[in-house]
């Protein structure tokens, strides 16, 4: 089988298309926003995680305004050091839905803690 010859100018032109699809790449994914599956896949869960935290936010709160003292327990929160203000609305079990075994979320607890932190009863 013979293999016609490449006219001269081919050369260039290839190292041309070479060196475009180089810059192209480098280009779209540092300033034109193209980004890799994994990328995408922890934009969506972090997306996702934040969807859920804002929408069982007000359910805890609901629940701690619900629960028996909860004017004592408002006050026992704001007497606790901001760090552990989560742990004290997970161990309420505020921040866990109605009729769920599972743990909390951490999320959802520190984000009902701030928002607690801002009630008044």
């Amino acid at each position: 089988m013979n293999i016609p010859a490449l006219p001269a100018e081919t050369t260039p032109f290839l190292w041309g298309a070479a060196a475009g699809a180089i810059s192209l790449a480098i280009v779209g994914f540092n300033w034109g926003g193209w980004v890799t599956g994994s990328t995408s896949e922890k934009l969506a869960v972090g997306r996702a995680d934040a969807a859920t935290v804002s929408a069982l936010t007000p359910v805890c709160v609901a629940q701690f305004q619900r629960s028996a003292n909860a004017p004592a327990s408002l006050a026992a929160l704001k007497k606790t050091e901001s760090w552990q203000q989560s742990d004290y609305v997970s161990k309420g079990g505020w921040a866990t839905l109605p009729g769920s075994t599972a743990e909390p979320n951490s999320g959802v607890a520190s984000a009902c803690a701030e928002a607690l932190n801002k009630l008044v009863l």
